[in-house]
């Protein structure tokens, strides 16, 4: 018995056609992963961008609990113990005879008032003098007031609470060792050439090309009264640390790395108002 055959071919793929057919895959599998690498980048510049923002918020919140706390309790508050009132709002004085020795504040930091290693209080470093936690029932009701200090070290603003020292304790040689990293990416001291760089994207930041001060100041006048407190800008008789009464705030944040579309760091900036309400005296 003999099977029958059949003459019909069996129809498939040319080479050539398996090849192109391969190729349109290749190009499309590179597009994808393309994509979706840049995604990924796109994403994690946002992961970056926000994360750097709610911590600088964080932060700016402290600063400003920190500042509208600023000289409690006032001097007329006393058991005999200068470390239980605040002598000052703000600590510093000229040289190392706090409270004693007072101080002027001057334009960028200058003026009277310095400390070991600067003039202050200045554009990125701030010392003040507080008691945060009046309620505290380990200490009740004779707490020590603290110096709570800010201060810029390269792109990290450092924070430091350390219990106030009796009368001619250097408020600045005190807090010092306790400074601890605060907020990273701090970039509001950034190099000329660091600003043209975020200006291309951010053109509104930086007026002028210049640094942006982390702390500015207004100052109460009681030499000659006014409605509201007008900047202090200059060692003027009445720009003493005791009499500041605003501090303006602003915060400029960088993402860690570039933004992957331009190359150039994402940043952010957040601006806050601390206002003292305690009195001088």
């Amino acid at each position: 018995m003999t099977r029958a055959t059949s003459k019909q071919q069996q129809q498939g793929f040319t080479l050539i056609e398996l090849l192109t057919a391969l190729g349109i895959f290749l190009v499309i599998c590179g597009a994808a992963f393309t994509l979706l690498g840049s995604s990924q980048q796109r994403y994690q510049t946002e992961s970056q961008v926000l994360t750097s923002f709610q911590e600088a918020r964080l932060g700016l919140d402290q600063i400003v609990r920190d500042v509208n706390d600023a000289g409690f309790p006032p001097p007329t508050f006393t058991d005999g113990n200068p470390t239980h009132f605040a002598s000052s709002p703000f600590a510093w004085s000229s040289g190392s005879g706090y409270a004693v020795t007072r101080c002027q504040i001057g334009t960028a930091g200058g003026g009277t008032c310095t400390t070991a290693t600067d003039s202050s209080p200045g554009d990125f470093d701030l010392i003040i003098e507080t008691n945060p936690n009046p309620q505290d029932p380990s200490c009740a009701p004779n707490c020590k007031v603290q110096w709570i200090r800010y201060q810029l070290q390269g792109t990290t603003l450092m924070r430091a609470m350390v219990d106030k020292g009796p009368t001619g304790t250097d408020p600045d040689v005190a807090t010092s060792p306790n400074l601890a990293p605060f907020v990273q990416n701090v970039v509001n001291n950034s190099t000329a050439a660091q600003i043209a760089q975020y200006q291309l994207t951010h053109p509104g930041m930086f007026p002028g090309g210049n640094p942006m001060p982390i702390f500015s100041y207004t100052c109460d006048t009681p030499s000659a009264p006014q409605p509201q407190p007008p900047p202090c800008p200059g060692a003027g008789a009445d720009n003493s640390p005791a009499n500041i009464r605003d501090v303006m705030i602003t915060l400029i944040v960088s993402a860690p790395t570039p933004d992957a579309t331009t190359g150039v760091p994402r940043i952010v900036q957040l601006s806050g108002r601390g206002r003292r309400v305690n009195p001088n005296q």
